[in-house]
Order: structure tokens, then sequence, then C-alpha cells
């Protein structure tokens, strides 16, 4: 399994906590220092669509233009989630293929080791 996101954001450090306290091995990849290629961003919208991927509460999101929010679109939203990595909501997990988004202790209890 890997779980993809920004070592700094609260949300991914409660989700490695709760993965290392409940035995689930995972390697972490961080987007914002280690990079995200569009393939892979591809794969994610593919997986569970860009809408989801789109983190719109966030202070990046909130940062863009008024007529960027409100004009935006599949391609726009890929690359400014390719520019701006913060604005994707954490932490992706991929489990063997199957792509997650957000931290939900109740569905990854049910993954077990």
């Amino acid at each position: 399994m890997k779980l993809y996101g920004i070592k700094n954001c609260d949300t991914v450090k409660k989700a490695r906590k709760w993965l290392d306290e409940n035995g689930i091995g995972h390697e972490f990849h961080d987007f914002k220092k280690d990079g995200l290629d569009s393939e892979l961003l591809s794969q994610w919208e593919q997986a569970v669509g860009w809408e989801t991927l789109l983190n719109r509460r966030g202070t990046t999101w909130r940062k863009l233009p008024d007529e960027v929010r409100d004009t935006i679109s599949a391609q726009s939203a890929h690359d400014i989630m390719l520019e701006n990595p913060s604005i994707i909501k954490r932490p992706v997990v991929d489990r063997d293929g199957e792509i997650s988004v957000g931290f939900n202790a109740d569905e990854w209890a049910s993954w077990g080791n």
C-alpha cells in the first residue's frame, strides 16, 4: 500500500499514525517534496474523479482567482493539481490499485494487513 500526501498535513499525520498503530504496512510518498507526475494524477482522476481529488475547502483553493475557480474543468483542475499538489485532498491511498481519498478509520479498519 502506498500513501500519498504532504508530510506536515495534519490529516496525513493522523492517517500514518493510525496505520502504524494498526500494524498496516505502507510506503509514504510526499508529493510536495517527491513530486507528482501527470500520468499518476491521471490514474487517480480516472479512478475517483477529479472532483473528489480537488480540495475546495483548503487555503490553496481559496487563493485561486475567482475566474479560475468559476471556470474549473477536468483539464484545468489537472493542471492546477500538478502545479500545486497542496490543493489535492489528502491522503490519497493506492491499495493494490484501489484508490481512496481522505482518511476514514472505519473504512480502513476493514483492510487488515
